[in-house]
């Protein structure tokens, strides 16, 4: 999942980067009002997570601009201002949730999280395959009932193939998805994370190669 973070403090932006980059979301950064436009416009986000007081403006007219253009998708807004005015000023222009600062960062990943899943189209929150059992919610995977621990990386590409079974996954939609602007396609990033998710599945085998195309976990091998 690709998250679009709107915040011109660096320290602070650097903790919510890699706080998310843990918890397996590709993050873009932009630190201002005309960044965080042009990158939206460039780039399928499955969320946002916006300041208010940005350079260029308050993160909170741009939001109401995006929703004047029909973008539906979800916005978190973090600020300092936690007022209850202030609250009801962010979702009526458009915010589908809103955390005042400080906050837990695990707590902002949770949040982030509901908000991807809510564009989804529903689906279970425990997907299996092949032995592999993968809880969404609690961040386990399991192969034979025996706990694996995967980096967050490996977490959000597992959970693609899973969500495709028996169709293959090119490497351009998992840099897509589960990377993020800096990213190199032409890197071999994808065929690392996939080497290493191959190791700690074990074998029979779950991840296939389609020469070519990409990856995918083939039930009917």
């Amino acid at each position: 999942m690709r998250v679009l973070l709107v915040e011109d403090d660096h320290e602070l932006g650097r903790a919510v980067v890699g706080g998310l980059r843990a918890s397996g979301f590709a993050v873009d950064w932009a630190t201002g009002v005309q960044e965080a436009d042009l990158k939206h416009s460039v780039h399928g986000y499955d969320c946002v997570v916006l300041d208010r007081g940005l350079p260029g403006g308050d993160g909170l007219d741009l939001l109401r601009q995006w929703r004047a253009r029909q973008d539906r998708t979800p916005v978190l807004v973090l600020t300092a201002l936690d007022a209850v005015p202030d609250r009801i000023a962010g979702f009526t222009g458009g915010a589908d949730d809103y955390l005042g600062k400080p906050f837990a960062l695990e707590e902002l990943a949770v949040r982030v999280g509901a908000l991807c899943r809510r564009v989804e189209p529903p689906r279970a929150t425990v997907l299996r395959a092949l032995g592999v059992e993968m809880d969404l919610p609690r961040r386990r995977v399991r192969r034979d009932g025996v706990l694996l621990s995967l980096t967050g990386k490996e977490f959000a590409v597992l959970e693609l193939l899973l969500t495709r079974v028996g169709h293959v996954v090119s490497r351009s939609e998992f840099i897509e998805h589960c990377w993020d602007e800096m990213a190199e396609p032409m890197s071999n990033v994808v065929d690392v994370v996939i080497a290493g998710l191959r190791r700690k599945l074990g074998d029979p085998p779950v991840i296939g190669t389609a020469r070519g195309a990409g990856f995918v976990v083939d039930v009917a091998r």
